[in-house]
């Protein structure tokens, strides 16, 4: 199994920049794809982006694609999120997930999840 957990949430103005982290812990990381997710409050969670587990295959949520960038270093047993661009809208609890050598856009299709970390963007 392996565990995870998320950092580099905060606050900040729009148009800030951030960059959260998904460290793990135990298992292989380098045969998990990895995910990242939101939830704003009274919403549910929605996906925001993949990335497979070799790190050749990204993919993101038509709400993020051009300001977030997913990327991962096995070296580290880390993914990133870059958060560019940020609106009001982006305000959420930010979750990692992963699931041994696949990925996918869907929260169930993932066994292992985070804590989360927030992140608030005022306007």
């Amino acid at each position: 199994q392996v565990q995870l957990e998320e950092s580099g949430g905060g606050w900040v103005k729009a148009g800030d920049s951030l960059r959260l982290s998904c460290a793990a812990s135990g298992g292989t990381f380098s045969v998990y794809g990895v995910a990242w997710f939101r939830q704003a409050p009274g919403k549910e969670r929605e996906f925001g982006a993949a990335i497979s587990w070799s790190g050749g295959s990204t993919s993101y949520a038509d709400s993020v694609k051009g300001r977030f960038t997913i990327s991962r270093d096995n070296f580290k047993k880390t993914v990133y999120l870059q958060l560019n661009s940020l609106k009001p809208e982006d305000t959420a609890v930010y979750y990692c997930a992963a699931k041994a050598y696949a990925s996918g856009t869907q929260a169930a299709y993932y066994p292992y999840w985070g804590q989360g970390t927030q992140v608030t963007v005022s306007s």
